[in-house]
């Protein structure tokens, strides 16, 4: 195994974030020197026609002398999506299957008196007369 295949294997400290088809993994990870930085993988699931699948990987590497710069910039960016298009996720409301969190919640309510209002008007059926 070559050093940089040695270098990628020692993992110091790992998170994971699980987000639909995606999962994102934070390792730290130590140089050569002893120095720590930080690796970012994006990992996104891909189903074939035949059912099998695989996955795509997009890797960062994040160092310290980068850390400020880098936070300062996410921060930013993050904000200004929030601020300008808010916390709602847009793309869920292409689904086939979309409600909005409220829709849902009305949804069950009418669902729960549904079920109430056909349980008080059932009435006992002798099959002997059918």
């Amino acid at each position: 195994m070559s050093d940089n295949e040695m270098m990628d294997k020692e993992e110091i400290f790992s998170k994971v974030l699980r987000a639909g088809r995606r999962t994102y993994f934070f390792d730290v990870r130590a140089t050569k020197a002893g120095d720590y930085y930080l690796t970012v993988t994006e990992s996104k699931k891909f189903t074939n026609d035949d059912g099998s699948f695989h996955y795509k990987k997009h890797k960062i590497y994040l160092y310290k002398e980068d850390f400020a710069g880098f936070t300062e910039i996410l921060n930013e960016m993050t904000d200004f999506i929030v601020d300008e298009k808010g916390e709602e996720v847009i793309s869920e409301r292409h689904q086939k299957d979309f409600q909005k969190s409220y829709e849902k919640d009305e949804m069950e309510d009418d669902n729960t008196e549904e079920v109430i209002a056909s349980t008080e008007s059932f009435t006992d059926v002798n099959f002997d007369d059918i």
